[in-house]
């Protein structure tokens, strides 16, 4: 069926471009050609054609293939990928000098950060919030409370942007997915050790970072390992303002909360391969993080107007103990066709445990209430998957697929008020199983110099059970996706290139969105609501188009043009309503599926050397990129009716120069993301302030071995403010919360030894 499927989109590609015969290799490591197809080799362009591995136009005329042993470069990956695949590898990682995740990712190319400057957030592709971008690492899904910033960029070898989904991975990606692939091996066998430490508001964060290469017979292995210490404090203040239906003022609250964050840790991520002697490769790398955080602090309530304050002080300790281990193990084998077949498997256990210990007073100092908040999560995973690829001839592979996830939760949680329980399940335990199976077929196809394809089909279901002492729920979802992705290569103009897509995405539910525990809030009210989860959602479920241009430079630079648009039914948005509850009323978020939204934009990249505009130009380097978004929820009046978290356009530029006088590289760069207004529903609205974000960095290299790093981020430090209101007949409300934010100055020393 899908050879069928391939020839009849041949024929169609063939009215349009008049069917140019001769072949060129394929975009994968499958379809290249056998003598190129083993692990030790990649099919490299030839630098005298322009990084362009083509046919010219006598069909006859065969061009010039140079094997390597080397990775193809991060442009040429992207360029040679039929599905939208950005690629940034170490160089990229190490420019600006970032200490965590999130700070590298706001860089890239219609990546955002939610939250403040400094403090990660939300990782987001093309403005959508949370649970739209899909987040993996080394291709398998994060596991849940897993927080990318809590992942020393040290560990991390490549990080790779796919705009739309694929079948090999799971298609629960409406915006796109971020890969996160580990450290790999190190050339030419060289220890190398990262010593940083960042201070921010005179408080120090250590970082001690080293990668140990060796090798050992058929086995090499890399060590990779950090270790790390970070100290922060935050200021927050919260305006709450209400009014009642005549528009005389009910409420004008000013709450400031000031507290101290310390916390160190260790993340170690070796790595194992074995080649066998009938040419068998076996990868095993465990992933293992313990971190473990202290927090105390004060807030100070002023009211003039209103009810009775919960209390006039508070102060509050907290602590959080965490420890993952993590296991990715890959086994590949080729047989005599050149088909090749990849088993793949994982397994991981990980503790959380926090605690929260909060004593509120009154303006005369005497206790009212103490407040004790704990929380004990296990979860365990195990993964198993595989994939089958056979060639069909020239530049022509067809993949089958499997995988299946399995995980378990247990939680136990315990709210108290002086002693009484703050919900009725509070104490007790939160049993919670998840399955999650799935299979693909794929077929990449190099039809001709011009034209290259990827038709792939997957079936994803998701079952999640929980049992407490009150009920035992269950939620399940199938969901089945088919993408199309095309790349054409203009003739006569083989810089130039231009992709379609045609995909089918989801959102599952998260955990939390099901089955959670409620969060409770301290000063609960309509603009702070508790939280819980609703196991009756379903999936939100997204067809989408994908359109974008690509001219590629001689210097490895890009100009791009990217349109999108996805069209989503179910979609998911939280509802704030007053329940009863144990002492009374309170208000509570719940999510629920509200129907259909639209989303769109156009996203815009240029990253260039002057020299190659200007002849004999200084040795200078732009990246940019700007991106513009859409979107319509049908159900919400207008006229700020889009989806949530969503900005209206970002922009990203930086600048690098490196000096020919001296071994000196300086560089910067400017993130903004405007502020914009949200409709959640039809008496709801959220807000987010403008984000302007300026880093520097020099790069100074005694030796090529060594190297010194100094770099400042956040230079402008500008407070945060967001936003909250409710409008009904009865209630007028709304929040506004301004947290201040801080510039960091980092070193680094790097050294190859």
């Amino acid at each position: 069926m899908t050879k069928s499927l391939s020839t009849l989109l041949l024929v169609w590609l063939g009215t349009m471009s008049g069917m140019v015969s001769a072949a060129e290799p394929a975009v994968s490591d499958e379809a290249r050609s056998p003598q190129a197809a083993t692990p030790e080799a990649e099919v490299k362009p030839n630098r005298n054609d322009n990084a362009n591995v083509r046919k010219g136009s006598n069909a006859n005329k065969m061009e010039k293939v140079t094997v390597t042993g080397g990775r193809l470069s991060d442009l040429d990956e992207r360029r040679l990928s039929t599905a939208s695949k950005l690629v940034f590898g170490r160089e990229e990682l190490d420019r600006n000098g970032d200490s965590t995740v999130g700070e590298i990712l706001k860089h890239l190319p219609g990546v955002t950060i939610g939250g403040r400057p400094g403090r990660g957030g939300e990782i987001r592709m093309r403005g959508l919030g949370n649970g739209y971008t899909q987040i993996l690492i080394n291709g398998e899904r994060a596991p849940r409370g897993f927080s990318m910033d809590s992942l020393s960029p040290d560990q991390i070898e490549r990080i790779e942007v796919i705009r739309g989904p694929v079948a090999e991975y799971s298609t629960q990606a409406i915006a796109g997915t971020i890969n996160i692939v580990l450290r790999e091996e190190v050339q030419l066998n060289q220890t190398q050790l990262r010593l940083s430490d960042g201070i921010e508001q005179g408080r120090n964060a250590p970082n001690l970072s080293v990668t140990y290469p060796g090798q050992i017979g058929s086995l090499s292995y890399l060590l990779s390992g950090s270790v790390f210490q970070n100290r922060q404090k935050d200021f927050v203040v919260t305006d709450n303002q209400g009014f009642d239906p005549q528009g005389q003022a009910s409420l004008n609250q000013e709450v400031v909360d000031d507290s101290e964050r310390r916390t160190h840790g260790i993340h170690f991520t070796p790595r194992f391969n074995y080649r066998f002697d009938n040419g068998d490769s076996l990868m095993f790398q465990p992933f293992v993080m313990q971190s473990q955080s202290r927090t105390q602090g004060i807030s100070q309530l002023s009211q003039s107007v209103g009810p009775t304050p919960p209390y006039a002080a508070a102060n509050w300790t907290g602590s959080s103990d965490s420890s993952m281990l993590r296991s990715f193990g890959n086994w590949q084998h080729r047989f005599d066709d050149n088909a090749r077949l990849n088993l793949k498997f994982g397994m991981g256990a990980s503790r959380s445990d926090s605690s929260t210990l909060r004593a509120q007073y009154d303006g005369n100092g005497t206790l009212l209430d103490r407040l004790v908040d704990t929380n004990a999560v296990r979860d365990q995973t195990a993964s198993i998957g595989g994939k089958y690829t056979t060639p069909l001839g020239e530049g022509h592979v067809l993949g089958f697929g499997w995988d299946g996830e399995w995980g378990r939760r247990t939680q136990t949680r315990v709210s108290l008020d002086n002693g009484s329980a703050q919900f009725p399940d509070s104490g007790e335990d939160l049993n919670a199983n998840t399955r999650r199976l799935a299979a693909f077929m794929q077929d990449e196809w190099e039809i001709n110099a011009q034209w290259s394809t990827y038709l792939g089909l997957r079936w994803e279901g998701i079952h999640t059970a929980s049992t407490t002492t009150a009920a035992t729920l269950a939620n399940e979802s199938a969901v089945w996706s088919p993408v199309l992705h095309g790349v054409w290569r203009i003739p006569g103009s083989p810089k130039d290139q231009l992709r379609m897509s045609l995909t089918h995405s989801y959102r599952a539910p998260s955990l939390a969105d099901l089955i959670a525990l409620p969060a409770l809030s301290r000063l609960n009210s309509p603009t702070s609501p508790d939280r819980i989860g609703n196991p009756a959602l379903k999936p939100e479920l997204a067809t989408g188009m994908d359109f974008a241009f690509e001219h590629y430079l001689e210097r490895s630079g890009i100009f791009s043009a990217n349109a999108f648009i996805r069209s989503i039914d179910n979609l998911m948005r939280r509802q704030t309503t007053l329940q009863p509850a144990i002492n009374g009323a309170r208000w509570v978020s719940a999510p629920i599926n509200i129907h259909h939204a639209i989303t769109g934009g156009i996203e815009l990249e240029a990253k260039f050397q002057l020299i190659e505009f200007v002849e004999n130009a200084p040795a200078i380097e732009f990246r940019s990129n700007y991106s513009r978004f859409w979107s319509r929820v049908d159900d919400i009046p207008g006229p700020n009716n889009r989806l949530d978290q969503q900005p209206r356009q970002t922009a990203n530029l930086g600048v690098d120069y490196r000096l020919a006088s001296v071994p000196l590289t300086l560089g910067g760069n400017l993130n903004w993301t405007p502020a914009y207004v949200v409709q959640t529903s039809e008496s709801q609205t959220a807000r987010a302030g403008v984000k302007r974000q300026v880093d520097i960095y020099g790069l100074w290299k005694f030796t090529p071995n060594t190297q010194l790093r100094i770099s400042a981020n956040n230079l402008l430090h500008h407070d945060y403010l967001t936003g909250s209101s409710m409008a009904t007949g009865s209630v007028n409300q709304l929040a506004a919360v301004s947290a201040r934010t801080f510039t960091t100055l980092m070193a680094r020393l790097e050294i190859k030894i």
